[in-house]
C-alpha cells in the first residue's frame, strides 16, 4: 500500500510525515486517512466518536503507521501526547448538520469554536510545519454571485456555519499572529462513500440513497430545481493533501466539482418517484464554488464526473441500508425548528465585526 520514495520523488518533498488528523473516523476524515496511509505517512486519528464511526477505517485498522486516540479535541491540553513531533495536523473534527445546532448552539460553540482552539494550541505547541483546517460554504449564506469566490461576502444563517466560520477566523489568526502556518478549505456539498447513515435529517445523498433502498419516493425540497456543487470526496481529499503540501499560509481556498447539478437531476440519474415538499427558508437556490484560486495556487482540478460519482454510490447503496427512511411527516417534524428560527428568509445575518477578507493571491 505504500509507495516508494521514488514514485513519490516528484512531489519534491521528503517522506513520509508525522500527521495527525481530527474527525479520522468520520466520513471525509477516513477517507484522507487513507490517502495519507497510502502516501506513506504515520497517521494519528484523533476523535472521540460521537459521530465519527471506527468501522470507517476498517479497511486500514491493522496498518502499522496508523494510531488511534479517542479523544474529544475541546478537552484537549496543548501537551497532548498525540501531537509530539507531528508536522501536519488536518483538523476536521467538527459537529455538523443545520436544525440540531439549532437546538444546541452552545454544543457547537464547544465542539466548534473551542475543538479548534485547543487544536490549533497543541499544533502551536508541538511546532507543526502545516496546519489545514476544513471550513465550510455554508458561511456564503446564501451568496449573491456565481460561481462564489472567497471574496464573496459573509452571512451565515444558522449556528453551525457560523461556528465554522469563527473557527476559521481562529485559525487564520493563530497563522498571523502565532506564526502556525495555515490553509481554510472551504468545502461545498461533499458526497461520497461512507457519508453519514444515520442520526438527523441531512445531505440529500443519504436521505435519497435509504428512500430508494425502501421503495419509498424522493423527498425532493421545492420544485428540485435548486442546484448543488456536488463535490466528490477523493477530490476533496487530494485537495487537502495538496494544501498540505504546500508553502501557502493565511489563505482561503474554495473545494467545489467545477459545476453546480440540479437535485431534479440527481433523481434522474438514481431513478424513481418523487413527492415534493416545502421549500425551506435560509436554503441557496445554488451553491456553486469558483475554484479558479486553488487552481492557481495548487494545480488542483476535480477529477470525478457527477455521473460517475451518483453511480459509485448506487453501487454502493446497501452502505444505507441502516439508515432512516425519510417520508413527508417525519422531514416536517425533523426540520420544524429551522422553520421556526429562519423563517425570515431576507433575514441575512451579517458578520457585525466586518472581518477582513482572506488574501487574494
Amino acid at each position: 500500500m505504500n509507495q516508494s520514495a521514488s514514485t513519490r520523488g516528484d512531489r519534491g518533498l521528503d517522506y513520509p510525515r508525522t500527521v495527525v488528523v481530527t474527525g479520522g473516523a468520520g466520513f471525509i476524515g477516513s477517507h484522507l486517512v487513507e490517502r495519507l496511509l497510502a502516501d506513506g505517512h504515520v497517521v494519528r486519528v484523533v476523535d472521540d466518536l460521537s459521530t465519527g464511526k471506527i468501522e470507517n477505517l476498517a479497511a486500514v485498522k491493522d496498518h502499522p503507521k496508523l494510531s488511534f486516540h479517542r479523544v474529544d479535541v475541546a478537552d484537549l491540553q496543548n501537551t497532548h501526547t498525540v501531537f509530539e513531533n507531528a508536522e501536519w495536523v488536518f483538523h476536521l473534527a467538527a459537529l455538523a448538520d443545520i436544525v440540531p445546532s439549532i437546538q444546541k448552539p452552545l454544543a457547537y460553540h464547544r465542539a466548534n469554536v473551542e475543538g479548534t482552539v485547543a487544536v490549533l494550541e497543541a499544533a502551536r505547541a508541538a511546532h507543526v510545519r502545516r496546519f489545514i483546517y476544513v471550513a465550510s460554504s455554508s458561511c456564503y449564506g446564501i451568496s449573491e454571485e456565481f460561481p462564489t469566490p472567497e471574496t464573496e461576502r459573509i452571512a451565515p444563517m444558522y449556528p453551525y456555519a457560523l461556528t465554522k466560520y469563527v473557527g476559521e477566523r481562529y485559525v487564520l489568526h493563530w497563522s498571523k499572529v502565532y506564526g502556525v502556518p495555515a490553509v481554510s478549505l472551504r468545502l461545498f456539498n461533499v458526497y461520497g462513500p461512507r457519508s453519514r447513515t444515520t442520526g438527523t435529517y441531512g445531505a440529500v445523498f443519504g436521505v435519497f440513497l435509504a428512500q430508494k433502498l425502501a421503495g419509498k419516493p424522493f423527498t425532493v425540497v421545492g420544485d428540485g430545481t435548486q442546484t448543488r456543487d456536488f463535490t466528490f470526496v477523493t477530490d476533496v481529499v487530494d485537495a487537502l493533501a495538496k494544501a498540505a503540501e504546500s508553502e501557502l499560509d493565511g489563505e482561503v481556498l474554495n473545494v467545489g466539482s467545477g459545476n453546480s447539478y440540479s437535485v431534479n437531476h440527481l433523481v434522474s440519474l438514481l431513478g424513481g418517484d418523487v413527492v415534493f415538499i416545502p421549500k425551506r427558508p435560509g436554503e441557496p437556490e445554488c451553491t456553486f464554488a469558483d475554484t479558479s484560486k486553488i487552481s492557481r495556487l495548487l494545480g488542483w482540478r476535480p477529477g470525478m464526473s457527477f455521473e460517475e460519482g451518483v453511480h459509485i454510490m448506487s453501487e454502493r447503496i446497501e452502505e444505507w441500508q441502516d439508515a432512516p427512511v425519510w417520508d413527508e411527516a417525519s422531514v416536517a417534524e425533523a426540520t420544524r425548528e429551522w422553520f421556526e428560527y429562519l423563517g425570515d428568509s431576507d433575514k441575512h445575518i451579517e458578520m457585525a465585526d466586518n472581518p477582513e477578507k482572506p488574501r487574494d493571491a
